[in-house]
Parts: structure tokens; C-alpha cells; sequence
């Protein structure tokens, strides 16, 4: 079907109508973070008539009706990043969670492992040469969008267009439905005394003219908001969210020293509020790229002083740190630690960073511990391991000994643990 860019929307159907290329036994691609496509989630989720779809996904926004109790038979979630709305369902084995790297997702459809057959977008009107763009998120999705025999879509009035490898020819979706919706927004939660200190820290650690990877929570919104003073920083990361505008705005961000993307920000995907939304639509200074190509250690090594900076469950004395699970229960996933835990260690002047709070539920739970809990997945191997951060300091655990780690890590822990901590090492190793 050809369709000119003057009248497109006269070929908008409804959502019911556009799920209708959905059919028993896909495999089918969902959109994720805040270009969720709601509304063709809902319409598939009304109909009765499917059995055996696998639905692919990395963390959506919003309710996941699909993977809710009794629709097992017609949905199978397949999760690659696991979000709050999936864990209850992963939990329950209403749903599948697929333990990898994020820079290897794409590869999953773009080789046929994973063949799909109907991708489910949301993306941003077409401009005057009928090009959409996938909008606040690439990562994945421009290799679904590649790969999948059909691609239905909502397009959004409100979804940003944004620059980078993520167009989307309009002649290449069958099915369209039109809305004019607020994306779900990610505001940041107010900022603890904790992370504020893990924030200092952490800030104390980067340098003028470094390449910031960051995820989105309390500790990194914690660790830019203390960045402003800094000179030419550059932004290289898989996602980011509204602080980075800040730095941004008060000239603390430039890109101007990056050796990828030079003068430009480069991400794979956003998550935030109206204001993210509006500083990405048609702005030249940050680019889109799939996550196979931002998180490919390749790439990111040749950046200078890049500091990536993730979180944590838990680390064990020995520096083995579980991301993605607390004990068997699958919490989120391995997503681009381990990419930029390593693309850091191997840019000139790196520094990977993994940061969290020395304790856990309520102060109850030391988060450094003598071993990890019973099912726990390691996310990041204490071979990789460099930069940890608590409330209580910094150390860095490359080229140290299994000893010597064990007593920089009980030396930021939380002092009510230390002590245990210490009793536990000497059980195991009664010469330390």
C-alpha cells in the first residue's frame, strides 16, 4: 500500500482492527519504556480468540494485562528485561524471562533465532518524506522492526521525533492506529540521604572530559545532580532521564571530547518525564542508536574516560555482584552492566563503577555479604569488577587479592555488619 505523507491519516484504523494481524502461534515484538504501545496492547489483550502467542519484550511501562492470571494459554511473556509488571508473573511461571546482555538482543531477531512475526510500535508521525521515527526508544526495536514479516503501530501525536538510526519507513506498517496521548512518564522520587552520599562519592570519582553511562534510579540521578561543576563532559549510554538535561543546560555536558558521536549526546533509549521528551524531539545533539551498536564494547572503549556507573543487589566478599535477582526471584536483568562495566575497563582512563546502598530492607540487611543468596545470578564477575561505592566509601578491587577485597569491601559496609562480615571470613579462610 502506498501511502502519501499529505494524507496518511486517512488510512488510520482502530486499535481492534490493527490487532487483527496478530494470530495464534507468533511470535510478536512489544515496544518498551515509555513508547509502550498502550492502546494495541489493550485491543490485543480484549480479544478471545488467540492461542500461543509469544509476546518479546524489554521492560514495558504500565499495566501488562497479557501476562495477568488465566491468560496463560493465549499470552506467553517473554521477558528480556524484566520491569515490575512482569515480576509477580515471572514469579509465577505466567511468564519467561531470558537471562542476556542487552547488546545481543537485536541479534536475537536480526539472525533468525528469534523469528518474529508482527512487531507492535509506537512511533511519531511521519514527516514530509513518510518517514516515522521510533521515538524515545530504539534499543531492540529497530531490530524487530527489521526483522518481523508485519509491523502495526500507534502513532502518536505526542511521541517525540528523534534523530539516529531509528526511522521507520510509514509504507512499512500494515496496520496504523492514530492517538494524540502523554507517553507514561518516569518522575525521579525525591532524593534520601543515602544517595546523596553515594552521589558525592561517586561524583568525587569523575573526572573533567569523562563519558558518562548512567541508568535511571535514585543513585544516578543522585550522582548528576552533583556533576555541574564539571568541564566538558560527554554522554554515551543506553539510556538516560531528566537529569541529564541539566548538565546539559548548564554547559557541564558538551560531548565535545568524545571520540563516538562527537558534539552529540548517543543513547539507545529514554525514560522520564515531559520535559526528557521535549529536549530529545528534534534535537540534533542527541542520537538514537540500537543497543547492539551503543553497548558494544567496541564501541565504547574508544570514548575517553568513560564511567559507567551501575547498581546492585548484592556483592560478596570475593566481589561478585547479582543485578538482576534477589536470591531465585528475577528482579530486572542483566540489561548493559556487564557492556559498560567492561567497555569501561577498557576505555583510556575508564572507571567502572558499581554503586548501591550498604543495606537493605530498612537497615535489617547487609547488601555486602559473605556469599550471595541461594539463586542469586551473577551480573558482573568479581574478574570484571573494579569501582564499589556505598554511603561509607570507595574502593577499587582491580588486581586485588581475594583477601585484600574481602577487607575493602567490610571496610565500606555498614558498621552493624562489619564485624559479622569479618567473623564469616575468618570461618572460611581461618588464616585471614
Amino acid at each position: 500500500m502506498t501511502i502519501h505523507a499529505a494524507d496518511w491519516k486517512a488510512h488510520a484504523v482502530s486499535a481492534a482492527d490493527a490487532t487483527a494481524f496478530v494470530r495464534s502461534g507468533t511470535n510478536v515484538f512489544i515496544h518498551g519504556a515509555c513508547a509502550t504501545p498502550t492502546p494495541l496492547i489493550d485491543a490485543l489483550c480484549a480479544r478471545c480468540d488467540l492461542e500461543n502467542v509469544r509476546l518479546y519484550h524489554l521492560h514495558t511501562a504500565g499495566p501488562a494485562p497479557f501476562a495477568g492470571p488465566g491468560r496463560e494459554k493465549e499470552f506467553r511473556s517473554v521477558s528480556l528485561f524484566t520491569g515490575a509488571a512482569l515480576r509477580q508473573a515471572v514469579a509465577e511461571d505466567r511468564a519467561d524471562f531470558v537471562p542476556i546482555f542487552l547488546s545481543d538482543i537485536p541479534a536475537l531477531f536480526l539472525s533468525g533465532q528469534v523469528p518474529l512475526d508482527v512487531a507492535v510500535l509506537q512511533v511519531s508521525p511521519p514527516d514530509a518524506h513518510g518517514m516515522c521515527s521510533l521515538g524515545t526508544s530504539c534499543d531492540a526495536a529497530m531490530a524487530a522492526a527489521g526483522t518481523a514479516r508485519i509491523i502495526i503501530a500507534e502513532i502518536n501525536a505526542q511521541m517525540p521525533r528523534t534523530h539516529g538510526n531509528n526511522v521507520l519507513p510509514l509504507a512499512r506498517i500494515a496496520a496504523f492506529t492514530v492517538t494524540d496521548r502523554p507517553l507514561l512518564e518516569h518522575p525521579a522520587a525525591p532524593e534520601t540521604p543515602v544517595e546523596a552520599r553515594i552521589g558525592e562519592l561517586v561524583a568525587g570519582l569523575i573526572e573533567d572530559g569523562s563519558t558518562l553511562q548512567m541508568g535511571i534510579g535514585g543513585i544516578p540521578n543522585a550522582v548528576l545532580a552533583r556533576l555541574q561543576g564539571k568541564h566538558d563532559l560527554g554522554i554515551h549510554t543506553e539510556m538516560f532521564s531528566d537529569r541529564v538535561v541539566d548538565l546539559v543546560e548548564s554547559g557541564a555536558v558538551t560531548n565535545r571530547l568524545k571520540a563516538n558521536g562527537t558534539g552529540r549526546i548517543v543513547t539507545s533509549f529514554i525514560n522520564g518525564t515531559r520535559r526528557l521528551f521535549d529536549f530529545v524531539h528534534d534535537n540534533p545533539q542527541v542520537a538514537f542508536y540500537p543497543c547492539d551498536w551503543t553497548n558494544d564494547t567496541a564501541v565504547i572503549r574508544r570514548n575517553p574516560k568513560v564511567v559507567a556507573i551501575n547498581s546492585a543487589i548484592q556483592i560478596d566478599l570475593t566481589g561478585q555482584v547479582c543485578a538482576d535477582s534477589i536470591g531465585h526471584r528475577i528482579y530486572s536483568g542483566i540489561g548493559g552492566q556487564m557492556d559498560f562495566i567492561r567497555g569501561a575497563a577498557l576505555s583510556p582512563g575508564g572507571k567502572p563503577i558499581i554503586a548501591l546502598p550498604a543495606t537493605a530492607a530498612g537497615g535489617r540487611v547487609s547488601r555486602i555479604t559473605f556469599q550471595l543468596a541461594a539463586g542469586a545470578g551473577v551480573v558482573t564477575t568479581r574478574g570484571h569488577v573494579h569501582w564499589v561505592v556505598t554511603e561509607y566509601g570507595a574502593v577499587n578491587l582491580h588486581g586485588r587479592t581475594l583477601r585484600e577485597r574481602a577487607a575493602d569491601l567490610i571496610s565500606i559496609a555498614h558498621p552493624d555488619f562489619r564485624a559479622e562480615l569479618q567473623r564469616d571470613l575468618r570461618l572460611l579462610r581461618p588464616a585471614a
